[in-house]
């Protein structure tokens, strides 16, 4: 095996074995909801609504991985190992101050944010319910999104795994226990002390790890140096281009969920699962997504454009093999996976017409999630701005004009509801193939021909 595809799986399979039980984790909760009793439907709402105002405010810092990642790959491929200290104390400082003003805004927020759900009552009570106990995960959540793109820049997937298996496994058992003693609450209680018990994790590997190599003689004055704004004026204006990317990429994800909630409950629970079976190919492809950025940010630190061509070919060649794979695993078993997460027969017969639309995730979300990898790792960050804004443009277009087209068609209402997640389906796929096209062809002049490379 060459060199290079050597790096690729040390780093992509420690990360793909983490990133199956995150999927895992929200395909529990929704079974444990799916299961709590007859209104199966009514749960699975008031969970992905409640999910929706969190991941509203969440993803919106994602941002504090992927910079946090591609500056600290750079500073490994330097071999300057001062330099990675100070990034992790940026980026789990931003973290902690983030997480902070989350707290004091989210009575107002989900004030706001209700008004643009149009769901029944029962689904909204469960969904704020589930939201304000989650919500106080938050210091260690975001942290937690600085401390594991770190470990990616430094090469380490071994640590982000066991910090991500740590949060994983804990939610997993935490949720069913605590639902099956104390109802509802017990699944958003335990992410909350899930995301605590992964926080105190990673700074205990960090210490044993790390503790002598990075932060040795690390003290008041660098932790004072690391926060000046002088100091941290690459790293937010970096971090800028990586918010409006996260800003723009949830407004399709929650367009997404709002849209879909205005079909009734039932094609609200279907379009959920629907949406959680596609991510679990994105978190397979991720780890080849975290390989692009690590050895695409440790390229450019050490100015070697042959290392940065061989990942960007390798990871790519990796990938799309991984999506052929998909297609067939989804092609055969969309409705069994539908079975494992719901009991409610009204729920999994709603589904069937929307299984083809499975097939295509794999092969449209490859080269979307690793262009994004290798542009996080390079740091071209206004690029990956740009080509999430356009995604988010291009998928209201399409949701649209094809509700006027289908609202044009004098057609009954329940078939224009079928016909409208049909529809949302095509403007989610139309963003993916937006942002692959876009970052292709920006590749040659705005990293291999632009970056200061030595060879």
């Amino acid at each position: 095996m060459r060199p290079i595809n050597k790096e690729i799986f040390r780093i992509a399979l420690p990360s793909i074995f983490a990133n199956i039980t995150v999927p895992l984790v929200g395909l529990v909760d929704m079974a444990v909801a799916g299961h709590l009793d007859s209104e199966a439907a009514l749960f699975i709402g008031g969970i992905t609504i409640g999910s929706m105002f969190f991941d509203l405010l969440y993803w919106n810092f994602e941002f504090l991985r992927t910079g946090t990642g591609g500056f600290t790959a750079q500073a490994f491929g330097r071999g300057d190992m001062k330099d990675a200290s100070h990034i992790l104390t940026r980026g789990v400082f931003l973290a902690v101050v983030s997480a902070l003003a989350i707290l004091m805004i989210q009575v107002p927020f989900t004030k706001l944010a209700s008004m643009l759900v149009d769901s029944s009552e029962g689904v909204m009570d469960l969904a704020m319910k589930y939201f304000f106990i989650r919500i106080w995960a938050a210091p260690a959540s975001l942290s937690l999104f600085a401390l594991k793109g770190w470990f990616i820049g430094m090469q380490d997937s071994i640590s982000s795994m066991s910090t991500d298996l740590v949060v994983n496994v804990v939610n997993i058992i935490l949720s069913i226990l605590l639902a099956h003693y104390i109802g509802f609450a017990g699944i958003p209680l335990g992410t909350v002390i899930a995301q605590f018990s992964g926080f105190i994790f990673a700074f205990v590997l960090i210490s044993v790890k790390y503790g002598k190599k990075v932060f040795g003689d690390y003290g008041m004055a660098d932790f004072k140096e690391s926060v000046r704004w002088s100091e941290m004026k690459s790293f937010v204006s970096v971090n800028r281009d990586l918010f409006i990317r996260s800003l723009s990429l949830i407004t399709i994800y929650i367009g997404f969920t709002i849209l879909a909630s205005r079909s009734g409950d039932l094609l609200l629970a279907v379009s959920s699962i629907l949406m959680k079976i596609l991510m679990i190919f994105s978190y397979f492809t991720d780890g080849f997504a975290y390989s692009a950025e690590a050895l695409s940010g440790k390229a450019v630190g050490a100015r070697d454009r042959s290392m940065l061509k061989e990942t960007v070919r390798w990871t790519f060649t990796w990938s799309m093999g991984l999506g052929v794979f998909f297609v067939l695993i989804y092609g055969l078993g969309g409705i069994p996976i539908f079975r494992m997460m719901t009991s409610d027969m009204n729920v999994i017969e709603a589904a069937r017409p929307y299984i083809p639309w499975l097939m295509a995730m794999p092969l449209l979300g490859c080269p979307a999630f690793t262009w994004d990898g290798i542009y996080t790792g390079t740091t071209v960050s206004q690029h990956l701005r740009n080509s999430a804004a356009l995604a988010a443009v291009s998928f209201f277009v399409v949701w649209g004009v094809g509700t006027m087209v289908i609202s044009g068609m004098g057609l009954p209402a329940q078939r224009i509801e079928e016909l409208s997640l049909h529809l949302l389906l095509m403007a989610y796929f139309t963003h993916l193939l937006t942002r692959a096209i876009y970052q292709s062809a920006l590749y040659q002049p705005s990293i291999l021909q632009k970056l200061p490379f030595e060879n």
